[in-house]
């Protein structure tokens, strides 16, 4: 694996620590700001709204550039996004900040992705995509408690502070590690990025995407007050399950990793499967300890993991571009605000295991996206997943 693929994993680490540090410190950020608990919450909703939104607007932008100058611009602009939030004097200029942010985030995992598929050689693909992804569950364990711990002790704009210089260390790691790559001599550039959303496999697999993430999202968006009000553990052992959680999803991300390039189908139907089974018996099993536990660490083993996989499937069914990964992205975080947004509209209307069974409905939609590749596959069932589900580009990729 080469050293690249681990440092562009530091850059994803910043982006995430980024985009939940709100979540960690609402009631400091309210009153530095003047501003109630809900608005703060909207700059959460705002961060993911731009990454979805803007962020392949921003790729586009750096198409024409080589990849590794490409992620040092994004590095600036998510520097500036910071720095912004770390200084801001009012709420509106903490929005501009998170939008911008958000944008730049988004981009990055796009870029990123792409380019380390481009450093890696085929068969080792989805393991490298694990690795990359990696920084998005540490960002999750171990960025999300330390930005909180700092904006505790030191105050929020400590933690933005801290963010900024996490990303100048991030950035000059990439510049110092990661090899610069000239643009793909793919044949289209620009319009070869486009042309690929003409196929209309590609929103299908997007869409499954939406929906493994969705069916995760809809639940861990709602642990904390499930775990306190239904399950009736102390508000202060939660932290420390959700560590647990956090831990259950880096192994698991690593575990898809090596599964990814083989079984890619396998694994997304193994997966959901399985996802469907414990956000069903965290549902029903809410109320005993032992058993939602079980479930719950279930879930971060079979969840937001299916992220190497799912990346390994859009691109066959697309290509490795920038763009179809910042696209891909956008689809995921689409997922996380549906399931997060209806989960909590779930909640008022029908209790706190509501988000639950939600998640375990999106998860049968789920299975539900993947039969046509499952019935080309049976009808193909002499040729390897990777061949069936490869577009002739994908030679084009093994190439560069």
């Amino acid at each position: 694996m080469p050293r690249a693929v681990y440092l562009l994993a530091v850059g994803i680490f910043a982006m995430v620590t980024s985009e939940f540090v709100v979540a960690g410190l609402m009631p400091q950020m309210a009153d530095g700001l003047d501003a109630t608990i809900p608005q703060i919450g909207y700059l959460i909703t705002a961060f993911a709204v731009a990454m979805a939104a803007g962020g392949p607007l921003l790729t586009v932008a750096v198409l024409k550039i080589p990849q590794k100058q490409a992620l040092m611009v994004l590095f600036a602009v998510f520097l500036v996004g910071n720095m912004l939030a770390a200084v801001a004097s009012s709420y509106g200029i903490m929005m501009a900040a998170r939008i911008i942010t958000g944008i730049a985030s988004q981009a990055f995992f796009g870029v990123a992705i792409s380019m380390c598929v481009r450093l890696t050689r085929p068969e080792v693909r989805g393991r490298a995509v694990a690795v990359v992804m990696n920084g998005l569950m540490l960002g999750t364990l171990l960025g999300l408690p330390l930005s909180t711990l700092i904006g505790e002790r030191l105050g929020w704009r400590a933690a933005f502070w801290a963010i900024a210089v996490l990303t100048v260390i991030a950035a000059v790691c990439t510049a110092v590690g990661v090899p610069r790559l000239e643009r793909a001599d793919d044949g289209g550039g620009f319009r070869r990025e486009v042309a690929v959303f003409r196929n209309a496999r590609l929103w299908l697999v997007l869409s499954t995407s939406t929906l493994i993430i969705g069916a995760t999202f809809s639940a861990f968006s709602y642990f904390n007050p499930i775990l306190t009000e239904v399950t009736g553990f102390s508000t202060g052992t939660v932290p420390l399950l959700l560590i647990a959680y956090g831990a259950a999803t880096v192994v698991g991300n690593n575990i898809v990793g090596r599964l990814a390039d083989r079984h890619t189908l396998h694994v997304l139907l193994g997966g959901l499967l399985l996802n469907v089974v414990f956000l069903t018996g965290f549902a029903l099993l809410a109320d005993v300890p032992a058993p939602a536990l079980v479930c719950m660490m279930g879930i971060g083993l079979v969840g937001v993991t299916m992220n190497p996989a799912m990346v390994t499937r859009v691109q066959r069914a697309g290509n490795a571009g920038p763009l179809v990964n910042t696209v891909h992205s956008s689809f995921i975080t689409l997922g996380i605000i549906i399931g997060s947004s209806v989960g909590g509209l779930a909640i008022d209307n029908y209790g706190l295991r509501a988000p639950l069974w939600l998640g375990a409905a999106m998860a049968v939609l789920g299975l539900a996206s993947l039969l046509p590749d499952l019935i080309r596959r049976s009808v193909s069932a002499d040729a390897p997943e990777t061949d069936a589900a490869a577009p002739a580009t994908d030679k084009q990729r093994e190439e560069v």
